[in-house]
């Protein structure tokens, strides 16, 4: 079977979607957030198309925090955190 781009960036986006949950039952999750993006990046980092999946990984919070509705904004903070600080991490 082949990894698809898609089936290695889900679990990351899902971690950070994990996040934002806890961050709307107001804990804070900054640092939790901080670790899982850094992680994510740094193994999607080692696979050999790392600047698709990268892109594809901050794509996909960018999109997730656009859809969700701008009431639930700790949740839409989160996810847009993690868009930024992937973005600056991301290596093309």
């Amino acid at each position: 079977m082949r990894a698809t781009v898609v089936g290695l960036v889900t679990p990351h986006l899902l971690r950070v979607v994990d996040l934002a949950n806890e961050a709307e039952k107001g804990v804070n999750v900054d640092w939790h957030l901080r670790d899982a993006v850094a992680r994510s990046m740094g193994e999607l980092g080692n696979q050999h198309n790392a600047p698709v999946l990268m892109a594809a990984y901050v794509d996909g919070l960018e999109s997730a925090a656009a859809q969700v509705p701008k009431a639930r904004m700790a949740y839409v903070r989160v996810l847009q955190a993690a868009a930024d600080a992937a973005r600056l991490l991301r290596r093309d």
